[in-house]
């Protein structure tokens, strides 16, 4: 007889410490219980982690599972995990039945990111035990201060339980009583203790390993007396622990559950393979035999013990008192075992956590080759990958990703964070309820409806524009328009294309009180009124807004065709996901069902259980919060091939709005013209879109050249444009996660507010006298004038030329600086041609980075960072005279006052902010940017 089945007659259980499939498939699980007396298999995430990450054991399983239907790591690791459980407990049954439950049980541990959590540790034993279904489980509960609590509870359910990571005498103890309280507990409401099991899992080596370190540093310093000590430690320890055990479970109060049929919660030695290669190999089986025990091994373990293993009965028993005398030496040494085992069980939840972080990281990559998810590369030098991989190492250990998804608002500055994280989870929600959406789609089809025009801001409106731009015009579907602009040029241009007979609005506004959609509103309105009559123009009108908003209000009351409400615990910059784009989306005639299936392949990937080096959302949001705080590099370079070019204005929004603010933040820079490698300085991270089937030569060529320059550089596959919702939410969590990094809440916006109130006050002042002060130039020719506050003209000097003006005032953006022209003109291809030529002028003479914006759609977007981010940017403003202005019905003010409202409230907060700012008034737009354009390049000839 080999020496693990004599371990049969002396009362101890041999169990394995390991399990993977082929161990069970293969028949040599079986084996080993009919010829080593195996009674139990305990599992653990580092078990499991190697065996589904370093085995092909699980390939054809995950495929499977996934062919189904996607799913997160999570779900994916349970899914496997769990059939080899259920096949273990069958081996296991006959050992089960023969013991009349007392062994033949294998262990599933729940999460150990629940260490710490008593009723989330609760919920999730009651969990994996039903999933499981099997009487011979025992789910594994760690022995924390939150664990104990949990033990009882499921004790007195009527749960098997095996607690882990025990290292105290005394909380062997609590653990003990918890057991026995909720055996009573059960046995009071009626329940068969005898179906009830427990072991308290007492780890051994692992004490060896911490206190024999101390010792030898003593012994090394000279108190060579020490050197007996090591190596006793653990077993002096699991002596003592037995000793408790034999009390603890005796004398009345057991002995009457006992007659009921209760099992004694034996102890089970765990951690019990040598970690000091110079100990015999067999060290913690032979010393620790026991009646009433079990001692749990590993492979190796287990062989050494069959191989040469002696069986000494009662040896746990034997010596006691030279157990408790080597624990009384340590004590005088000065070594705490108190510490050191309280250190043990943090150190024990960290291991198994990072074990299943390992494991999850393996499992998100083994999925993340089996799923149409759009791929990202990125290029660093050795310095910012070391950074990333500093914070990512972090991040792994604070669980924050796990934070983010759970809401936890500690992650970024614990004000209210938590109240917008709605955009989480509503890729879920909406594709549970895309009906709704497929039979609005059919009645704007069925309407005949030629044009859809979308009337809004910000987030609202650059979302659906990116999706009208990337997915093209539906054949036998409404063409997109979108109106963000108070320029009345603009408004007549947009009115020009429209048969109004055949146009439906959308009216998109998550409060309802924002000022421009409530006047674009206004003015077609009464053009619709105008052409289809009082009764029917309700009909051609749709709201999108959030519940109980004045525009819900307003919409109700004059019965609009439709009403979606938006979700009011996500932002506007946040909402693309939701109704805010997916009605537009519908509308276009995009198939939004298999919109949200693609996205939702990102949304699982970037998960609260994917760790973050295998997190394409936090891979990204970490590149980007670690190259600004600790580089300097804070100008994100948005480069996107020509189709899905329109990505680059949503992102300037989510980026800039997210981020800038308190002094810090990030500058997106979208559509820069391509220059040359020796434009670029330093404070630069370029994020390069390439749609499959629209790469752009240029393009790839130019990526190529600064990657080897040394600029950090993220390449984006993106399938197709189908695929662009992933790009929404990967740089939803890369935003969010940068601004944790960088310690701002990304969810608020409070420089955007100080501009509305600007204008607020502006136009509520032309409501009244219909018109305000203007300010003198400073200079004036050729039909432009410049004007400036008192500080910017003091820095600028007066002079004779517009050409000096510029010179000067640009001259003042030096290294890691960026310039911004803020034009509050009509946006079309001639006024975009000409800016974007002095925009490249001013980017090649200064070498700094280059924004530009349309008024007064920048304000919601890249102008929050303008005012709160940091103090980087020179801005030229750009205003004109209206040709031909528009009222606005139902005030007293017309849209190109708004416009001019807005203007002077962005320059005005500008200006408060101490920013270096310069105001260019056009008598007329077209010859004035000509003018403009020869001054530039005069100034940088």
């Amino acid at each position: 007889m080999n020496a693990l089945k004599q371990l049969a007659e002396t009362g101890q259980a041999p169990w394995l410490d390991f399990v993977q499939r082929h161990l069970i498939q293969q028949g040599d699980l079986k084996t080993l219980i009919e010829r080593d007396g195996l009674k139990g298999v305990t599992s653990n995430p580092s078990i499991f982690e190697k065996a589904i990450a370093g085995s092909k054991d699980y390939g054809d399983d995950l495929a499977a599972f996934l062919k189904h239907a996607d799913h997160g790591p999570m779900a994916i690791y349970e899914h496997l995990a769990i059939a080899d459980i259920k096949e273990a407990a069958d081996v296991l049954l006959p050992v089960f039945k023969e013991t009349k439950g007392r062994d033949g049980f294998i262990s599933l541990e729940v999460s150990p990111y629940l260490a710490n959590d008593t009723e989330a540790t609760i919920a999730e034993a009651r969990r994996l035990w039903k999933a499981v279904g099997k009487p011979n489980l025992m789910v594994k509960v760690p022995a924390t201060t939150a664990g104990i609590p949990a033990i009882r509870t499921l004790i007195g359910e009527g749960l098997s339980i095996n607690v882990t990571l025990l290292f105290a005498v005394p909380v062997y103890e609590e653990v003990a009583k918890a057991y026995i309280a909720g055996l009573e507990h059960f046995a009071g409401q009626g329940g068969d203790v005898s179906k009830v099991a427990s072991v308290a899992s007492f780890f051994v080596s692992r004490i060896d390993n911490v206190i024999d370190k101390q010792l030898q540093a003593k012994i090394d310093a000279g108190d060579t007396a020490l050197k007996p000590l090591l190596g006793k430690a653990a077993i002096a320890n699991a002596k003592v622990a037995y000793e408790r055990y034999k009390k603890l479970f005796s004398g009345k109060a057991w002995d009457a559950l006992a007659a009921k049929g209760a099992h004694t919660q034996r102890l089970l030695w765990a951690s019990t393979s040598v970690k000091n290669p110079t100990y015999p190999d067999t060290l913690y089986v032979e010393t620790l035999i026991g009646r009433d025990t079990v001692n749990t091994m590993p492979p190796a373990t287990m062989d050494a013990f069959r191989d040469h293993g002696k069986v000494v009965p009662d040896a746990v028993e034997q010596d006691l008192a030279g157990g408790r005398a080597i624990l009384k030496s340590l004590e005088k040494s000065g070594i705490s075992l108190e510490k050191v085992t309280a250190d043990l069980v943090v150190d024990g939840v960290k291991q198994f956590a990072d074990a299943f972080d390992k494991l999850l990281g393996a499992v998100a990559e083994k999925r993340a080759a089996s799923v149409s998810v759009n791929k990202a590369t990125v290029e660093t030098d050795d310095a910012l990958k070391s950074a990333i991989a500093a914070e990512q190492k972090q991040w792994l250990a604070e669980g924050k990703i796990r934070k983010l998804w759970e809401g936890d608002k500690s992650v970024w500055t614990g004000k209210d964070e938590d109240h917008w994280l709605g955009w989480l989870d509503i890729v879920r929600h909406e594709h549970d309820h895309v009906g709704t959406l497929a039979r609005f789609a059919e009645a704007v089809k069925s309407g005949g409806f030629a044009h859809l025009v979308l009337l809004g801001m910000g987030g609202s409106s650059l979302g659906p524009e990116v999706l009208a731009k990337s997915f093209g015009h539906h054949a036998g579907w409404p063409r997109f328009h979108m109106l963000d602009s108070t320029d009345p040029a603009q408004i007549r241009t947009l009115e020009r294309t429209l048969d109004l007979k055949k146009t439906m609005f959308i009216v998109s506004s998550k409060s309802g009180s924002t000022l421009e959609p409530n006047i674009f509103l206004a003015y077609f309105k009464a053009r619709m009124i105008e052409t289809v009559g009082d009764a029917h123009w309700a009909e051609h009108f749709i709201a999108v807004t959030d519940p109980g908003s004045a525009l819900e209000a307003e919409a109700r009351k004059d019965r609009f065709a439709h009403i979606f409400h938006g979700v009011k615990s996500i932002g506007g910059r946040y909402s693309v996901l939701s109704k805010f784009g997916l009605v537009p989306a519908a509308a276009m005639g995009i198939d939004v069902a298999r919109f949200l299936e693609i996205t939702a392949h990102m949304v699982t990937g970037c998960g609260a259980n994917v760790p973050v080096d295998q997190n394409p959302g936090a891979e990204l949001g970490l590149l980007l919060g670690i190259a600004v705080k600790q580089f300097k590099r804070d100008k994100v370079t948005i480069i996107a091939s020509p189709k899905i070019a329109d990505l680059g204005a949503w992102l300037e929004q989510l980026i800039a709005e997210s981020t800038g603010k308190q002094g810090h933040g990030l500058i997106p820079l979208d559509s820069e013209p391509l220059g040359d490698v020796s434009v670029y300085g330093k404070d630069r991270v370029f994020a390069y879109l390439v749609l499959d089937g629209n790469e752009q030569k240029a393009q790839s060529v130019h990526v190529a050249a600064l990657a080897k320059a040394g600029h950090p550089v993220v390449r984006i596959a993106v399938r197709d444009v189908a695929h662009i919702g992933q790009e929404f939410f990967r740089w939803e969590i890369a935003t969010a996660v940068a601004g944790a990094i960088i310690g701002i809440n990304p969810f608020d916006q409070p420089d955007v507010e100080a501009s509305k109130i600007k204008t607020r006050a502006l136009t509520d002042a032309y409501e009244k006298s219909g018109g305000v002060a203007q300010n003198e130039p400073v200079f004036r020719a050729n039909g432009v004038a410049i004007h400036a506050d008192a500080k910017n003209a003091e820095a600028l000097g007066r002079h004779n030329s517009l050409a000096t003006y510029l010179a000067k005032h640009f001259g003042r953006a030096h290294a890691g600086d960026y310039i911004a022209i803020l034009a509050y003109i009509e946006r079309n291809e001639a006024h975009g041609k000409a800016l974007e030529a002095i925009r490249t002028r001013l980017r090649d003479a200064r070498k700094v980075a280059t924004c530009l914006g349309f008024g007064p759609r920048f304000l919601h977007s890249t102008g929050q960072a303008y005012k709160g981010g940091p103090n980087s940017g020179v801005f030229l403003q750009i205003t004109a005279d209206d040709a031909h202005d528009l009222p606005v019905p139902g005030h007293s003010y017309s849209f190109g006052q708004v416009k001019a409202a807005q203007a002077q409230g962005d320059l005005s907060v500008l200006v408060e902010r101490g920013r270096r700012v310069l105001r260019v008034h056009l008598k007329d737009v077209g010859t004035g940017l000509k003018e403009l354009q020869q001054a530039v390049d005069h100034a940088f000839h």
